[in-house]
């Protein structure tokens, strides 16, 4: 299979950017919150798009569909972001066809997690699909991919222990916090913003803690309401931001904000403070670090802490790469089905036309014509026929555009559009 053409002139293209080029600054630039998803749904609509999906978590910013050329999903992303073209030329990534098909199995599947086994991607990939296909942008073809991918991620999940033992940001985030904390259960820890990440550090630390002096924080209030009964946090106003800081021994900041929301400016106290960064793009601006009371963690240097578990999920990927290839030549296999269909319907349609002005002149001359025999004959014939070329043209040996063009040719059909 060479092509992968949604109709004449396009190709399908992943394109993107993610931590193992680019850093947490970088990945900031290129980040899409909700409105900006749908602004560049929207863009690709007026460009005549037809079919894309747009994802983006704290790791890496991607945009998966169909283009004359890629720098038409390229522009999509930068016309909606703070990025440039430049800038995304130094750290980007751009596959075609089965490369791209492959890449995103790979990301699906969560073997190009930044901590390897980590699948919060693929819940973002579902979300992205309903998006898309709400905004009519969801192609036969996509639709069947990203529910392919969504089977091999489940299959991996349940199949292999590439997702075993307890490794994930959060997870780092309170190993780190452990281990350099002493007595962390008579500290102050103040949880700023509601971010995924930002609230599962804050239930491992609830977990493996037993502090009882966890704050929230969250502009809107009723969020933070929400995870706080859950977690047996206290809430207090957004009003209350600074005061809390001060009185904090570890502050965790999870806002999606685009900009940084702490600084050097709202730290009054003399005590040591632990802040950690877990937010993309970055929500501490650096200049905190100038006063000595204070260490920045960011979730990029946290991703660093490398464990056991680690080394043995690396053992499972060859099992990960196996079920990959198995659902990957699945839909291969459809994909070039969905190809040759146009072309086997044609032929049929040519056959049966054969055949019925034959049973026209053979009625005309036969008084004891069977009209049911020679149908049922004919249309026997036609289906064996028709199978042969289907089976023909599934053949790993065969250049199914080649075998396309030649079937057309002899059989003078019409030129049928690639609907996949």
């Amino acid at each position: 299979m060479e092509h992968y053409n949604i109709s004449r002139g396009t190709t399908f293209y992943a394109i993107g950017l993610s931590y193992k080029k680019a850093d947490a600054e970088v990945r900031g630039h290129f980040s899409l919150d909700d409105n900006s998803k749908l602004a560049v749904l929207e863009q690709a609509k007026q460009n005549g798009i037809e079919s894309l999906i747009v994802t983006s978590t704290c790791n890496r910013t991607e945009i998966y569909g169909f283009a004359e050329h890629p720098y038409q999903l390229i522009q999509l992303l930068c016309d909606n972001t703070k990025g440039t073209v430049e800038a995304f030329q130094k750290v980007a990534y751009v596959y075609k066809n089965k490369d791209a098909i492959s890449h995103m199995f790979r990301v699906g599947s969560g073997l190009d997690s930044q901590i390897l086994g980590d699948f919060e991607i693929i819940s973002q990939i579902k979300v992205s699909a309903k998006l898309s296909k709400v905004h009519g942008l969801f192609n036969p073809f996509l639709e069947r991919l990203v529910n392919a991918v969504i089977q091999a991620s489940k299959r991996i999940k349940t199949e292999t222990e590439i997702s075993s033992g307890a490794t994930s940001v959060a997870f780092a985030s309170v190993q780190y916090i452990m281990n350099t904390i002493s007595h962390i259960s008579e500290k102050n820890i103040l949880l700023f913003g509601t971010g995924k990440i930002g609230r599962n550090t804050c239930e491992n630390l609830v977990k493996h803690t037993k502090n009882e002096h966890i704050t929230l924080i969250n502009r809107t209030k009723t969020k933070a309401e929400a995870i706080a009964g859950k977690f047996n946090l206290i809430v207090k106003d957004y009003a209350n931001l600074q005061e809390e800081v001060n009185t904090s021994d570890i502050l965790i900041v999870a806002t999606g904000a685009q900009n940084p929301t702490i600084d050097k400016y709202c730290i009054q106290t003399p005590k040591p403070l632990l802040i950690l960064d877990l937010s993309i793009p970055k929500n501490v601006n650096p200049n905190v670090t100038d006063l000595d009371n204070v260490t920045l963690i960011h979730l990029d240097d946290l991703s660093q802490i490398t464990d056991d578990t680690l080394e043995r999920r690396k053992a499972h990927i060859p099992f990960a790469e196996i079920i990959i290839e198995e659902i990957k030549t699945e839909f291969n296999a459809w994909l070039t089905t969905r190809k040759f269909a146009p072309t086997i319907k044609a032929l049929k349609h040519k056959l049966t036309d054969f055949a019925n002005a034959e049973l026209d002149t053979q009625r005309k001359k036969m008084n004891d014509f069977n009209e049911v025999q020679a149908e049922l004959i004919s249309n026997n014939i036609i289906q064996k026929i028709t199978n042969h070329f289907a089976h023909h043209l599934k053949g790993d040996d065969v250049s199914t555009d080649d075998s396309l063009e030649l079937i057309k040719k002899v059989f003078q059909l019409e030129a049928t559009t690639d609907n996949v």
